[in-house]
């Protein structure tokens, strides 16, 4: 089973949404619920990133039977440096991100926790991909 979501850039009020609908459609199924917390998490991070750092995106989920894996697609200038941006607490969001409640600089690391592989690839200028996997 696929979805597909689109994420527009620098809107908040929209956030949450791809990951909110894809967490209805694993309860449909009867996917194991910590399964479904880790994925919601790690999904609302990468859509928050999306928005905040990506300039707006998509997003490819996809249960098969031994996996669930979700690819994020953003327009962003992509990262310059992943072992920084890997780092709790770092972050590039300016101050009215913040003053919004956001950029505190755990999407990326939550996103790594939450999930049993993830992959980023993103090259100054290009973009970023990032790709969640959740055994199941």
């Amino acid at each position: 089973m696929r979805k597909h979501y689109t994420i527009s850039g620098e809107d908040f009020s929209a956030a949450g949404e791809a990951s909110s609908d894809f967490k209805a459609v694993l309860k449909k199924l009867g996917i194991d619920p910590t399964v479904i917390r880790r994925i919601s998490i790690a999904m609302y991070e990468a859509e928050i990133n999306t928005i905040i750092h990506g300039g707006g995106g998509e997003c490819d989920a996809e249960i098969s039977g031994k996996s669930i894996c979700v690819t994020f697609r953003d327009n962003g200038p992509g990262i310059p440096d992943v072992n920084l941006a890997m780092q709790e607490g770092w972050s590039t969001a300016g101050e009215h991100i913040r003053e919004l409640g956001f950029g505190a600089g755990m999407g990326l690391p939550n996103m790594k926790k939450y999930t049993d592989d993830m992959t980023i690839d993103t090259a100054p200028g290009q973009g970023t991909t990032i790709t969640l996997i959740i055994n199941l």
